[in-house]
């Protein structure tokens, strides 16, 4: 039987782990005391409103957010290490990619900087779609197409973890489907993703899921384990049920 590499996890092994993490920013603390697991090969969605922490998490977990306290571990490796560069792929919210190349010369560009084997230019194009407009500019892109040219981006090469930041914002309920028939293929083919929303909707499309308010986790579980949990329909319903009684438990302890 071949041994792992160096490095690389074991059956069984979760991609990221996440202990006491404490993040502050101008002062103010942003994430406080946080801990989870993200399971290898899974889809896991990390939902919740606008400005409560998803983003800073993730640059956490890709080792680009200067963090107080706590421990981040992704792939068995601490976050930010060198030899994660080329085994993480990471999706920003803002398209990260030039607008006077067109799609294909962009991906030619970053494919040869990670040594992406030939041929991938052309797989992550059909992946996400864009084909068609493989040799269009990106500034003369929707911005739906432009979020598209860059994860077709982190698509590139072979990422064991996938960390996406509102991959489907703008985009068209058809496409929107279509990534996340992707996003479950590559879990299929054991990639795990990472992915965040602030669409609670897209919580049914999760294996598992990770809501998060104001900088603290107020659930890990799937999503019958949370809708049982808290005798809810639907996953926005347990939400709002979740966040007030972490409130009154809150106003409790004062």
């Amino acid at each position: 039987m071949t041994e792992p590499v160096s490095g690389q996890l074991g059956t069984g092994d979760p991609a990221a782990v996440v202990s006491d993490l404490r993040v502050v920013r101008g002062g103010v603390e942003v994430l406080h005391g946080m801990s989870l697991t993200v399971e290898s090969g899974t889809v896991t969605g990390l939902l919740g409103p606008s400005g409560g922490g998803k983003t800073t998490l993730m640059r956490s977990l890709v080792g680009v957010q200067i963090v107080a306290s706590g421990q981040v571990d992704v792939l068995g490796r601490p976050a930010g290490s060198a030899e994660l560069r080329h085994r993480v792929g990471y999706l920003t919210q803002s398209p990260s990619v030039y607008p006077d190349l067109t799609a294909r010369e962009n991906l030619g560009y970053f494919a040869a900087v990670l040594g992406a084997p030939a041929g991938d230019v052309d797989r992550v194009l059909a992946e996400v779609a864009l084909t068609d407009a493989a040799d269009r500019a990106v500034s003369r892109m929707s911005g739906g197409q432009q979020a598209r040219v860059s994860l077709a981006v982190t698509l590139l090469g072979a990422p064991e973890l996938l960390v996406l930041d509102e991959p489907t914002v703008g985009l068209d309920p058809v496409l929107r489907a279509d990534l996340w028939s992707l996003f479950h293929d590559l879990a299929g083919r054991g990639v795990t993703l990472l992915v965040s929303s602030h669409v609670m909707d897209e919580a049914t499309r999760c294996d598992r899921l990770l809501l998060v308010r104001e900088g603290d986790l107020i659930a890990d579980s799937t999503l019958p384990e949370l809708l049982v949990r808290t005798a809810s329909e639907d996953v926005e319903e347990a939400f709002l049920k979740l966040v007030r009684a972490n409130r009154a438990e809150w106003d409790g302890d004062r």
